[in-house]
């Protein structure tokens, strides 16, 4: 069975209200642009959203907000979105605001079939409230629980046809984690080879972790914030 699709509703058919969306990307940068249109597309409502950040006002996961879909979010940074703010304050989104690092690593440890992890970030904090801690070598350790989700949604440069990825420099981010996390992972793509095409050593992602595979266009890669200096 082939894993190229041309059409991102055949990828996310199975896709209801209340499922959990684990998304890559950082800030702008490797975000699955296609098919956060898509879901927006579908109308699904109630999402978990799990990702780094929640784009901006009207683009990446930002476009979702605007659309009432995201009932939650879990996530690092949230600060460049004046919608997701609006919603907060008026007790319309529930967020989990997680340290970079455990959120990176609830993703790879719910990849990797790992139930939970101890960590020193968040010992003492707000984060650490209701949680299990434990004391290794004198120090204290806080108990955190992977993160699975129902669809990945990545973005990368280049696939084969089995779904071996490749992808462009930083834009790797949390695009990895999110896909081995991910019951069905949809990973969109600016180009796809043949088989044997990709050397061993080049791949950053074995396609083991991908289901669906879509070649996009008219990649926008926009900015978050552009500043120049005065000549």
């Amino acid at each position: 069975m082939s894993k190229i699709i041309h059409n991102l509703d055949e990828a996310l058919k199975t896709l209801k209200d209340g499922n959990t969306l684990l998304v890559g990307g950082f800030g702008l940068c490797g975000i699955p642009e296609k098919c956060i249109q898509a879901i927006k597309n579908k109308g699904t409502k109630n999402l978990t959203i799990v990702s780094n950040n929640c784009g901006i006002d009207d683009f990446g996961l930002g476009i979702l907000l605007s659309n009432k879909q995201i009932k939650k979010i879990i996530a690092s940074y949230v600060g460049e979105n004046k919608t997701f703010e609006q919603q907060f304050i008026n007790g319309e989104i529930e967020v989990i605001l997680t340290p970079q690092g455990t959120l990176a690593e609830q993703l790879r440890a719910g990849g990797a079939g790992i139930p939970a992890f101890y960590t020193p970030a968040g010992v003492g904090t707000l984060i650490a409230e209701g949680k299990e801690t434990r004391e290794f070598n004198g120090k204290k350790y806080l108990l955190e629980q992977a993160i699975n989700g129902d669809f990945g949604i990545i973005k990368a440069q280049k696939a084969d046809t089995y779904g071996n990825l490749i992808f462009n420099k930083t834009a790797r981010n949390f695009n990895p984690l999110c896909a081995m996390a991910g019951k069905i992972t949809i990973a969109e793509v600016e180009e796809i080879v043949e088989i044997g095409e990709l050397k061993p050593d080049e791949i950053h992602l074995p396609g083991i972790y991908i289901q669906y595979i879509y070649q996009g266009q008219n990649y926008e890669k926009r900015i978050e914030k552009i500043t120049t200096r005065e000549v």
